[in-house]
C-alpha cells in the first residue's frame, strides 16, 4: 500500500490513473467542531492502482488529484458520497461523473441506506475489520492499521462496482441511479451562500416582518460559523431562529429575554452584530423577505387516509421491484400525492411514475385496489360494472 506525503508523488500516482475507466474515492475528515470540514485522507483505487494521500503532509499539493475528479472521462465511485462530494466541491473539483453504491444498493434490493461494510459483507462475502472507525484521523503519524482500514474502503469499491453496476444493468435499473447521480452533482446541493441558508430551516409563518428576520438571522448565523470555523449550532440553535423572527428584538434587553437565546448572548460580542441585521431586515420586510414556494390545495378531510393508504401500495410495490421504499418515495411524497394529483414531487416524475406514481394516482381514482393474500399484499385492477342502459 502506498502513503502519498508529496505533491511529486501524488502527481505520478495520478498518471497512472489516467485513461481508467472509474476510480474508487474515499475520504477520511473531521468536522465536530468545525463549520468547514477539515480533510484528513483521501484514499483512490482503480482496477490496477490504489494509494493513501495525506492532504496534511507539509508543502503537498492537490492539484493533480483534483485534476483527475474533474476529468469527465473518468467515473468517480463514492459511498454514501454527499459529504465527500461537498468536501471536493468546496475545493472546486465536483466530482463528475460520479455513481453512489450507496443508491445503488437501495435500487439493486440493499435496503435503505445500506452501509458501506453491509454491502461489502453481502457481495463480496469479507468482513471488514472497523476497529479504526472512529480514530482521529488528524493525529500524525498515521499507524499502519489506520492506514489498513483506510484504503480498504477504496479496494473493496472498486471490486464491487462493476457487479454492482452490471446487476442493475440486467435489471433495467442503472438510469434509476444515473437520474439520482444528477442531484449529488448538482452545485447547489452545497450552496453555503448566507444569504440563502434559511432554504435548509423551516419557516413556521409567512408574514413579511418575520420572513425577513428569519433570513437575516439565519444568514447572520452562517456567515458567523463560517468566520469563526465553528459549527452553525454552536453559535446559535434552530429554534431560537423562530423566536427571533416571531419576536423581532431591537435591543440588547429585549434579546436577552428570549428563552432560546443563549444567557448572557446580548453582552456578547455577537448581541450588537446580530441585533445590526435584524435592523437591516425590518428597515424593508417586503423587500428583504424571501419568496416561498406556493404550497398546493389544501389536503382533503380523507388525506390521512390516503397516506396510508399509499404507504401500503409503496411498500408492495417497492417488495416486488426489490428496491428501498425510501428511494422511491418519501412520507412527504405520498402527502403531497393524497392532496393533489398533479402535486411537484419526484414520485411523479420520471422511472419513480411508472414505479409507482402511476398506480398511486389509480388507487386514489379507484381504479386499483389492495388485497390481502395471506400474508402478502397484492395490488388489483378494480372491475367496474357497466352502466345500465
Amino acid at each position: 500500500m502506498t502513503t502519498i506525503t508529496t505533491t511529486a508523488e501524488l502527481a505520478a500516482f495520478c498518471n497512472e490513473l489516467k485513461g481508467q475507466p472509474f476510480i474508487a474515492v474515499d475520504t477520511e475528515f473531521m468536522r465536530e467542531t468545525t463549520y468547514w470540514p477539515k480533510l484528513c485522507l483521501i484514499q483512490v483505487a482503480s482496477s490496477e492502482t490504489e494509494a493513501c494521500i495525506d492532504p496534511l503532509a507539509d508543502g503537498i499539493d492537490l492539484s493533480p488529484l483534483l485534476d483527475v475528479l474533474r476529468d469527465t472521462s473518468i467515473l468517480k465511485v463514492f459511498h454514501a458520497a454527499r459529504q465527500d462530494v461537498e468536501i471536493f466541491n468546496n475545493l472546486n473539483a465536483m466530482p463528475t461523473p460520479l455513481f453512489d453504491t450507496q443508491v445503488a444498493g437501495m435500487a439493486a434490493g440493499f435496503g435503505e441506506q445500506i452501509a458501506y461494510d453491509a454491502l461489502v459483507r453481502q457481495m463480496l462475502k469479507i468482513e471488514l475489520d472497523k476497529s479504526s472507525r472512529f480514530t482521529d484521523w488528524a493525529r500524525r503519524p498515521l499507524s499502519d492499521s489506520q492506514l489498513t482500514y483506510a484504503i480498504a474502503d477504496v479496494t473493496h469499491l472498486a471490486t464491487l462496482f462493476p457487479i454492482l453496476r452490471d446487476r442493475l444493468e440486467k435489471a433495467g435499473r442503472l438510469a434509476w441511479v444515473e437520474e439520482e447521480m444528477k442531484a449529488l452533482n448538482d452545485p447547489a446541493a452545497y450552496d453555503v451562500d448566507p444569504e440563502k441558508a434559511w432554504r435548509r430551516l423551516r419557516p413556521r409563518k409567512t408574514s413579511a416582518k418575520y420572513l425577513a428576520v428569519f433570513k437575516a438571522v439565519a444568514a447572520w448565523r452562517e456567515r458567523t460559523a463560517q468566520t469563526r470555523d465553528q459549527p452553525r449550532g454552536r453559535i446559535l440553535k434552530d429554534e431560537a431562529i423562530d423566536e427571533l423572527a416571531a419576536q423581532a428584538p431591537t435591543s440588547l434587553d429585549a434579546l436577552n429575554n428570549l428563552r432560546s437565546v443563549p444567557k448572557g448572548f446580548g453582552g456578547s460580542k455577537f448581541g450588537p452584530d446580530l441585533l445590526a441585521a435584524i435592523k437591516t431586515a425590518l428597515a424593508d420586510p417586503e423587500g428583504y423577505a424571501p419568496v416561498l414556494e406556493k404550497s398546493g390545495p389544501p389536503p382533503p378531510a380523507s388525506a390521512g387516509a390516503v397516506v396510508e393508504l399509499l404507504k401500503v401500495l409503496l411498500k408492495a410495490r417497492a417488495e416486488e421491484a426489490g428496491v428501498a421504499s425510501k428511494l422511491i418515495a418519501t412520507v412527504s411524497d405520498l402527502e403531497k400525492i393524497a392532496a393533489d394529483d398533479g402535486a411537484n414531487t419526484p414520485a411523479l416524475q420520471g422511472w419513480r411514475l411508472d414505479a409507482f406514481g402511476s398506480d398511486a394516482l389509480k388507487i386514489k381514482r379507484g381504479e386499483l385496489a389492495l388485497v390481502l393474500d395471506g400474508a402478502k399484499v397484492r395490488v388489483v385492477e378494480v372491475r367496474r360494472a357497466p352502466k345500465a342502459d
